[in-house]
């Protein structure tokens, strides 16, 4: 991970232990995209342990319905009655969202971005991952797995999606690398499994003959839509990467029906968004940004990711010092 020298050198210098708390009763709203989501619901399972390590109550805001602009908006405004002492918050859409940050910002309370970052308000800090370095190191994990050459299918997520521009442009970056191999199609599949498969299916049944050496998946969820769909067509089976190091897509690539996952860690964003909120409630020093460090999982290093994010130990940004 990657985050400011000059404020490691305050953190190094002496903190008060995070625990150490003189407010009493603090409570923080942490808003995610969705229920089902794996990377939202490992930012919560990340804030509710530093939460709970430090006394604070955690208030969830989920949209019954993923990435809903309305409901998200209406969430808002009931954490805001209710009166939070901080915000840590996932963007539903980084543009329409921006209006109610302006309004935490109106009401004095200070908001940690996670995952998405927001066009505009104020914010404390971003925690995040890099999409485009995720995407281009995954992508160049398969593109090396098929020998360089070959036919390949891109299972794009959508272009609304900040996450999704930055791994497209990481994949077409790799593809760039390796001008031996020929995309057959390139499409946006919704991040999901369904949708996936289904779009892979179509293309199977009308080009039977075709042979695909390797499928570049811009999340797991469709990653797994991939391999249903050739196992459906029992045809010849590609390579399959896609991007979050899931638990589904760890047993995959264990059972060898996936070559590799690019871990985007939604417990890093969780532990440390609620790690510096509570630090701006203490009055202690945080950084303005902070990057996870991008690993691909593969069959070489998958066993320290066969245990669920949501049940990982979180990192705090001292341990981040020490890196």
């Amino acid at each position: 991970m990657k985050c400011h020298a000059a404020w490691l050198a305050a953190a190094i210098a002496g903190l008060l232990p995070l625990g150490a708390s003189s407010a009493a009763a603090e409570t923080i709203g942490v808003f995610t995209k969705s229920a089902g989501n794996p990377i939202a619901r490992a930012v919560r399972a990340g804030a509710e342990a530093v939460a709970k390590a430090n006394g604070i109550t955690l208030t969830h805001y989920i949209p019954t319905s993923p990435d809903n602009v309305a409901q998200q908006t209406a969430l808002v405004e009931e954490a805001l009655r209710a009166k939070h002492d901080a915000i840590v918050l996932t963007p539903v859409d980084v543009k329409a969202m921006v209006p109610s940050v302006q309004k935490i910002n109106a009401a004095g309370i200070p908001v940690v971005n996670v995952s998405d970052r927001l066009a505009g308000g104020d914010t404390v800090a971003f925690i995040g991952t890099d999409d485009y370095s995720i995407a281009l190191e995954t992508a160049r994990t398969l593109l090396k797995a098929i020998g360089g050459k070959g036919n390949i299918v891109v299972l794009e997520g959508p272009d609304t999606i900040p996450t999704a521009v930055g791994r497209l442009r990481g994949f077409k970056d790799a593809l760039k690398e390796f001008p031996d191999v020929k995309v057959l199609l390139s499409k946006n599949a919704m991040y999901a499994r369904p949708a996936a498969s289904d779009l892979l299916k179509a293309m199977l049944k009308a080009n039977p003959s075709t042979q695909v050496d390797g499928v570049i998946a811009a999340n797991d969820a469709m990653a797994l839509g991939a391999v249903e769909a050739f196992k459906d067509a029992k045809t010849r089976k590609p390579l399959i990467v896609g991007i979050n190091a899931s638990k589904e897509a760890v047993d995959l690539i264990k059972a060898g029906d996936m070559l590799a996952s690019g871990d985007y860690n939604g417990l890093v964003e969780g532990c440390l968004g609620a790690e510096i909120a509570i630090r701006t409630l203490r009055k202690q020093p945080v950084p303005k940004e902070v990057m996870a460090k991008t690993a691909v999982v593969d069959k070489t290093n998958y066993q320290a990711y066969e245990i669920p994010a949501e049940r990982r130990p979180c990192p705090t940004l001292e341990s981040m010092a020490a890196k």
